[in-house]
């Protein structure tokens, strides 16, 4: 009797194992605050992400410009109030010395007048200080992804406040007015240079304070030098 002749075991074909794909590099940090305890407390945090790499600090607008065309980072944190130019004005002009670096603004100020200049000023991303680690960090990987990023309060002032006020555009004479009020000008001051009777005055302090939601001289004089009406002293312009 013939026995059967069993075909053999064909042996498992053993699994190539998949390239690992390469690690994304870091997001590249310059962090921008003229408070030291500050940036340490932002570099000890976001310095230990596996995905982040401050490279960076800078205390003033001028010293920002200077680092970020020396170090060419993926993001730049900035916060508004700094020694010389401002944040935003900052953030105008990175565009120039480090085109591909994008902006979050990262400040206590949730005030309309500042918000407004954000979008004008080039920054992807508004993020107030008291914003928890988390948020922070998914505001910094969605701005690096092309997005913009506001924290939610915000936003919703943006929804709610920005348009109605961009919808009342200002008048050659209201424009004239508050550059005077930027300047330092008085009312009476106001009143001679323009040939307006005091009541007058009072009444373009009072639309222009309407129309912008502005309610100090300091953020008249913000909102001028951004929208162009005034300059800073040419020392302040200077970047070496």
């Amino acid at each position: 009797m013939s026995k059967l002749k069993t075909a053999p075991r064909s042996r498992p074909r053993a699994r190539r194992a998949k390239p690992a794909s390469p690690a994304e590099p870091p997001i590249r940090l310059l962090l921008v605050d003229d408070h030291p305890v500050v940036r340490e407390g932002l570099r000890s945090y976001l310095g230990g992400h596996p995905q982040l790499q401050v490279i960076g600090e800078a205390g003033s607008g001028e010293d920002a410009l200077r680092q970020a065309r020396r170090l060419k980072p993926d993001l730049v944190l900035m916060d508004i109030n700094l020694p010389g130019i401002n944040g935003l004005e900052t953030a105008t002009r990175l565009r120039q010395v480090a085109p591909a670096a994008r902006v979050i603004i990262l400040s206590v100020h949730d005030e309309r007048e500042y918000l407004a200049q954000v979008p004008r000023s080039g920054a992807q991303g508004y993020v107030l200080k008291d914003a928890s680690p988390t948020e922070l960090v998914r505001a910094i990987e969605a701005v690096h992804r092309g997005e913009t990023f506001f924290s939610p309060p915000i936003a919703a002032k943006l929804l709610n406040g920005i348009t109605s006020a961009a919808a009342e555009p200002l008048s050659t004479r209201e424009r004239e007015v508050l550059a005077a009020i930027a300047s330092g000008a008085s009312s009476k001051e106001i009143g001679r240079r323009f040939a307006l009777s005091a009541n007058t005055v009072r009444t373009y302090r009072t639309r222009l304070r309407r129309k912008l939601d502005l309610h100090t001289v300091a953020a008249f004089t913000e909102y001028a030098v951004i929208n162009g009406l005034i300059r800073r002293p040419v020392a302040a312009q200077s970047v070496p």
